[in-house]
């Protein structure tokens, strides 16, 4: 069974970590974080793995996992490879950005690494939620052959759903996902603030809430996003689109941009389908 080390002990990290020793995919061998009381809690969550302070201080593995910030997962894979002996035998390293691709573990990779990328859509609130919620979870991988392989195995045997995505499109692929899922929060945020503001009772406005976004989650899954989108803009209704917005404006003029932009875009998605900008 091949050793897995663990840089980055957050949420995504410690439940993929916990998902494969479960099911006696790895053995756990050492942990890592910026913070060292942060290795400990998860080798408590996880039931093994050993706490190190310090990068360099980890011992060879077969696999390591990159679950750190974005901004630190290309000098996190340099720290790695300058700390490597000459004697380190190659073995597979990938991380988990959904926006980065494998090419972010060059220094890794030149060492004759194999090198990859996964991004499991799932909103890892906690790694208890994220251990019970994995089941049928997408993953997107790129990078190395063997790595992505043994991504899809591994993955595939805790009930991941893999798929590949192409390498130079990582960025609007994460684009999308940031689309359907953080900015569906934000509007969420918008539309309770607003009706808070307009005078609506805490307690309404929750009922508001669930009542249209329930319905509305319902008729895009079965209809589809033109045929369920309704509203002024679909209907074609400018003077109230161009009015409303003015409100909107006075209130907040952020939300007033985006209120703009998103109905520029829901006309051409009910007339055309699309929200792409004609050919």
């Amino acid at each position: 069974m091949q050793q897995l080390n663990v840089i980055g002990c957050g949420r995504v990290g410690q439940t993929i970590a916990r998902l494969l020793f479960d099911k006696n995919l790895v053995t756990l061998q050492d942990l890592h974080s910026r913070n060292l009381a942060n290795a400990e809690q998860a080798a408590r969550f996880l039931g093994a793995g050993t706490p190190v302070a310090h990068l360099a201080d980890m011992r060879a593995a077969e696999v390591w996992m990159i679950s750190v910030p974005d901004s630190h997962i290309a000098s996190v894979a340099q720290q790695l490879a300058d700390t490597l002996a000459p004697d380190t035998p190659p073995a597979i390293a990938f991380h988990c950005s959904g926006f980065l691709s494998a090419q972010a573990l060059a220094p890794l990779h030149a060492k004759g690494w194999q090198v990859a990328s996964v991004h499991p859509v799932l909103n890892f609130a906690a790694p208890e939620t994220g251990v019970r919620q994995f089941a049928g979870t997408p993953c997107a991988l790129e990078g190395d052959p063997e790595a992505v392989d043994w991504l899809r195995t591994h993955l595939s045997a805790i009930a991941g759903v893999c798929f590949d995505v192409n390498s130079d499109h990582k960025a609007l692929y994460h684009a999308a996902a940031v689309f359907c899922s953080n900015f569906t929060g934000v509007l969420q945020g918008i539309a309770q603030d607003a009706w808070h503001s307009a005078g609506v009772s805490p307690e309404m406005v929750q009922t508001l809430n669930r009542a249209l976004l329930n319905s509305t989650v319902d008729n895009l899954l079965t209809l589809g996003p033109a045929q369920a989108l309704t509203g002024p803009a679909a209907r074609g209704d400018t003077a109230v689109v161009n009015a409303q917005a003015a409100v909107v404006a006075q209130w907040n003029p952020v939300a007033a941009q985006a209120y703009r932009a998103l109905s520029e875009l829901a006309v051409s998605l009910k007339q055309n389908g699309t929200t792409l900008p004609p050919p």
